[in-house]
């Protein structure tokens, strides 16, 4: 019997960097959710590095890891502190180290990060979508700068298509009206 695991989108949202480009999670946040020493994830990525590209994980520079400590409180290096740079993985990074792992704890919490960066990454494309169809509604107005009206028609358009709400018919059985 397996127990499900519950951390909010939020929790893991906020765990979630931008490093070159990419989304990704540190080291010591996975191995905390996972459960695991941040050496011990190490290790197991050291031992099975061949499968682990640098678009699934990389290593932060001194730059970036000071980036982030500006981010982030982090411990003080030296004495507790990080003797080396923060590993990142990006989404298929996580999953490939859950993978690694084998725990089943590993396994549930990385299908649930990955659910997060899919919910991340549709939010950024309906962002996108959002931000085409404005610039498209400039265009249209672009010749007719006069006519500003136009331009709220055409947002109050673009807002009616985006709130409609999905109306559905009623089920169940319905009384004939009674004439009096």
């Amino acid at each position: 019997m397996s127990t499900i695991i519950t951390i909010s989108d939020n929790f893991l949202i906020n765990k979630i960097y931008s490093f070159r480009g990419y989304k990704v999670m540190l080291d010591s946040d996975l191995s905390e959710l996972y459960d695991v020493e941040t050496k011990v994830l190490k290790q197991a990525v050291k031992r099975n590095i061949d499968i682990f590209p640098e678009h699934f994980m990389f290593e932060l520079t001194e730059q970036e890891f000071q980036s982030l400590r500006s981010q982030i409180v982090t411990s003080k290096i030296g004495r507790g502190g990080t003797r080396y740079m923060p590993m990142v993985f990006t989404e298929h990074g996580v999953l490939q180290l859950a993978n690694v792992l084998r725990s089943l704890k590993a396994k549930q919490i990385g299908i649930r990060i990955i659910e997060v960066f899919v919910r991340l990454r549709q939010a950024i494309s309906e962002n996108t979508e959002l931000k085409l169809a404005i610039q498209d509604i400039k265009k249209k107005t672009e010749n007719n700068t006069k006519n500003i009206e136009l331009v709220f028609h055409y947002l109050d358009e673009l807002l009616e298509k985006n709130e409609k709400p999905q109306i559905r018919n009623p089920i169940g059985y319905q009384l004939p009206k009674q004439n009096k």
